[in-house]
């Protein structure tokens, strides 16, 4: 789906020009929308329905298998020798002549919590009335989330902005109080200005009089051609303002992330770069906390985001759909000799990235 503004069924919502301060009596109080503002002050609307409680399965799923997949020695050096050949002070010598005394491998776990939610905001806009159709009290408003919008695929970023039907009015336009024109910043209303050439004075410095302004010692504004005033910004001279409320749809996707803890030395952070070897995928309107998983801290993690989103984003958003996965993100610790001392390198995730605190050949610098 292609994001845009307005939506089947629908009147789509001009770019409204910019608020300058308008009154509050410039707007119609409508039955459902009485906290709506300029300027979309209103805040996010709750769902009609309140939130349902956490999901609770009736069995626990079916572990899948827990292998832990290993790399061979020359997968390790070919992942040692592309990592040092991206390093320009980098000796080769170690990836050539460094042997390989211990190899380990570790189990680390990364879980995430994914959920696709719908949020509404409304406020007040407005744009120069060119005879757009008025429908205000013609009949009942629907309310904010009576109103169709078709969102995106799940965990798809979108906006929508759609113009709230029956809440369409015309008033005077508040800046120019509907004269369509404003007086001229540039002159200040006076139609002219102090010349440029002979700067007020009226002759040239020869004491000739000045021909730019005739010896008046002013020239017309050229901003305003000398009338004195402007086309109004606001209603573009039309004097009138359409003014109706606008429904600010937004569909995001909230994550979190939780890495179980390991034995293997490696910084946590490094483990961001990587993918992991997808082991669990649960995809639902909403899920429940993942049962029976051998590594505790995991398990406890799920039933912890689980709850914490239902918390955070229930209330002011509609929860559209949730999607956990647990991945586990081999890692390989190796060390190896050269020339007689010892030295460690890793080896991590579905993309052999290698980590190397110290590279023990380094001809200029020592920059990872």
């Amino acid at each position: 789906m292609k994001c845009h503004a307005g939506n089947s069924g629908t009147t789509a919502a001009a770019p409204a020009t910019s608020m300058h301060g308008p009154p509050a009596n410039m707007f119609d109080t409508v039955p459902g929308y009485e906290g709506t503002v300029a300027g979309g002050g209103g805040g996010y609307l709750p769902p009609p329905m309140p939130s349902v409680p956490m999901p609770v399965p009736e069995q626990a799923p079916s572990p899948p298998d827990w292998h832990i997949p290993s790399i061979s020695e020359d997968r390790a050096r070919q992942a040692f020798a592309t990592y040092v050949s991206s390093k320009c002070c980098y000796s080769s010598a170690p990836v050539r002549e460094g042997v390989i005394t211990n190899m380990e491998s570790f189990n680390t776990y990364r879980y995430r919590l994914e959920t696709f939610m719908e949020s509404r905001s409304t406020e007040w806009s407005q744009e120069p009335y060119t005879g757009q159709p008025v429908d205000a009290g013609v009949q009942p408003t629907p309310g904010p989330w009576q109103i169709a919008a078709q969102p995106p695929a799940f965990f798809q970023e979108c906006k929508q902005t759609i113009k709230v039907p029956y809440t369409s009015s015309v008033k005077n336009c508040h800046l120019c109080l509907g004269m369509g024109k404003t007086p001229c910043t540039t002159c200040a209303g006076a139609g002219n200005k102090v010349c440029r050439v002979c700067n007020g004075s009226g002759y040239r410095q020869s004491d000739d009089r000045c021909t730019h302004c005739n010896g008046r010692g002013r020239e017309n504004c050229s901003s305003c051609s000398g009338s004195g005033s402007c086309q109004c910004d606001t209603c573009h001279g039309k004097r009138q303002l359409l003014v109706f409320i606008n429904l600010n749809v937004k569909w995001s996707t909230e994550k979190d992330e939780f890495v179980a803890q390991d034995s293997s030395g490696l910084r946590g952070q490094k483990l961001e770069e990587v993918s992991g070897k997808e082991l669990f995928k649960d995809a639902q309107n909403m899920v429940y906390p993942v049962r029976g998983f051998p590594d505790v801290s995991v398990a406890q993690a799920s039933e912890r985001f689980v709850r914490d989103h239902q918390v955070k984003y229930a209330q002011k958003s509609r929860m559209l759909q949730q999607r956990q996965t647990i991945e586990l993100i081999a890692i390989t610790k190796v060390n190896y000799m050269w020339k007689g001392k010892p030295n460690v390198y890793y080896v991590y995730g579905n993309e052999f990235k290698v980590n190397a605190d110290y590279y023990p050949a380094t001809c200029c610098c020592s920059v990872m």
